[in-house]
């Protein structure tokens, strides 16, 4: 897009030649005058070289967003709106114990106007809790208040509802689930009656193959996923319960014709849409990418069943210069959220790219190393997602809350850490007949193993201090690394119901 036809104005031409500037930032208070701080890379600092002509009011959008986040990104920004410490490599770094306050007072009394989320009670409680035991936070003591919560939102058919006297929900059992799981110990998973759960998930199949978010409501991808996500954990029989109105063939499954129908999500893009024939967006991406990974292993099931290619191909286009962030949509603005919806795509596409891989130590070399910008995905984090007052936010003009600080956080897990699918069977996971990760059913996405990235061969990999590092991110199944496998275990004790 020209000048012209974007509207430059002589204000944004100033804000370019402020930030357009060669030399290094001067060093944080207190550090010596002899150290320079790393340059902020130049795409970072200068418009995208191809921009479209069509001016349109999404376009406009785009320029308002591009001048509002570089300001945070060059370091230049207004320090009274962020008045964060810069690290070693000169961008701000991680202010967990503000994070910590901010999402430990969300799971507080709110303000009247959160009536208005009565029905995502179980998200609000996930949102936050995976956001605090990312920081490192022992959420632990929340044990006993997270079951007297959501004990009265467990209904007789098994599912969650989401606040007290609401109908079952496919995405607030997730929700209620995964959140038992986090917070550990027997008394919370047993709060799961996992036999009328089973039940209740065969009402939600459908004959296409996919599953429907509520009895009699919309089927899309985030139900295959919610779903695929609550059996694998629970180890919930795979067999098709008496009442569901899916059966088509003899011999049909819960898992029958899932695969087809997440390939028949897929758009002309490359990207995955909620359900056949609509718009591609980033966060179904991931749920039909994560649950193709819970039916098997990533390098057979995805190339087989989707355009490999033409999806890696949509996915790197939702990452964004100079902000450095991720959009969901094609023509979207980058968004906070996305760190890990679309960011945690990625791993799962390496995956499928390089196959099984070696334990760490027999260094076994991946088909291809990282395939998006770790470095500028965490920049964007650091300089222009986090509040004031703590939280995590979509960038710099909006709020903090708790769904943009679990996912933004879950984002920055992502991009510090390589996550890497194993070939090899781990000895902490054994099914209560002798299985072993390999064979005991829907085990895939228990092979997942995650290590830090850091220094290699004298060459810095990353942009940010150690002590901004947070805890790893399941990859497959949103928790902190190892609440999965105490979950699976605990299902694998069970005597059937």
């Amino acid at each position: 897009m020209s000048g012209a036809a974007r509207g430059d104005s002589p204000l944004h031409l100033e804000k370019m030649e402020e930030l357009a500037v060669d030399e290094a930032p001067a060093p944080p208070h207190g550090w010596p005058s002899s150290y320079a701080l790393p340059k902020t890379p130049k795409y970072h600092l200068e418009q995208p070289v191809l921009r479209d002509a069509l001016v349109t009011e999404t376009s406009k959008l785009q320029i308002d967003n591009m001048f509002e986040c570089m300001p945070f990104i060059a370091g230049t920004g207004d320090h009274f709106r962020a008045p964060f410490t810069l690290g070693s490599q000169g961008i701000p770094k991680l202010e967990r114990q503000l994070h910590i306050e901010y999402l430990h007072q969300s799971l507080g009394s709110l303000p009247e106007g959160f009536v208005l989320a009565d029905a995502s009670r179980p998200w609000l409680i996930y949102w936050a809790l995976l956001g605090l035991s990312l920081l490192g936070e022992d959420i632990s003591p929340y044990c006993e208040r997270l079951i007297a919560t959501l004990s009265p939102m467990q209904n007789p058919d098994g599912g969650f509802g989401g606040g007290h006297g609401q109908m079952s929900h496919c995405a607030t059992s997730y929700a209620s689930i995964l959140s038992l799981i986090m917070v550990g110990g027997v008394e919370a998973l047993e709060l799961i009656n996992r036999r009328t759960l089973w039940e209740w998930l065969g009402k939600l199949k459908q004959p296409d193959g996919g599953f429907a978010m509520s009895v009699g409501g919309e089927e899309d991808v985030r139900g295959a996923y919610c779903v695929m996500v609550m059996i694998s954990l629970l180890n919930l029989p795979i067999d098709l319960p008496p009442a569901s109105p899916a059966r088509v063939e003899e011999g049909d499954t819960l898992l029958a014709r899932l695969p087809e129908y997440l390939s028949s999500c897929q758009t002309f893009e490359g990207g995955i849409s909620s359900s056949p024939g609509f718009e591609a967006h980033g966060a179904y991406a991931f749920c039909a990418l994560a649950c193709f990974c819970i039916l098997g292993e990533p390098d057979v099931m995805i190339p087989k069943f989707l355009d490999l290619p033409l999806l890696i191909s949509w996915l790197s286009a939702r990452q964004y210069a100079p902000e450095g962030g991720f959009a969901g949509r094609t023509n979207k603005l980058v968004d906070g959220c996305y760190s890990f919806w679309v960011g945690g795509c990625w791993p799962i596409v390496e995956a499928a790219l390089n196959g099984p891989q070696g334990s760490e130590k027999e260094g076994k070399t991946p088909v291809t190393g990282s395939l998006y910008s770790r470095d500028g995905l965490i920049r964007y984090i650091l300089s222009c997602c986090q509040g004031q007052r703590g939280g995590l936010r979509d960038k710099p003009s909006k709020r903090a809350d708790a769904y943009h600080s679990c996912y933004v956080l879950a984002g920055l897990s992502s991009a510090q850490h390589e996550h890497i699918y194993s070939d090899t069977d781990f000895a902490h996971f054994e099914g209560c007949d002798g299985n072993s990760a390999t064979t005991a059913p829907l085990s895939a996405a228990f092979r997942w193993t995650s290590i830090a990235r850091a220094y290699q061969g004298g060459r810095r990999q990353q942009v940010f201090d150690d002590e901004d590092r947070v805890r790893k991110v399941h990859p497959i199944y949103v928790v902190p690394e190892g609440c999965a496998e105490r979950a699976r275990r605990w299902s694998d004790g069970k005597a059937g119901f």
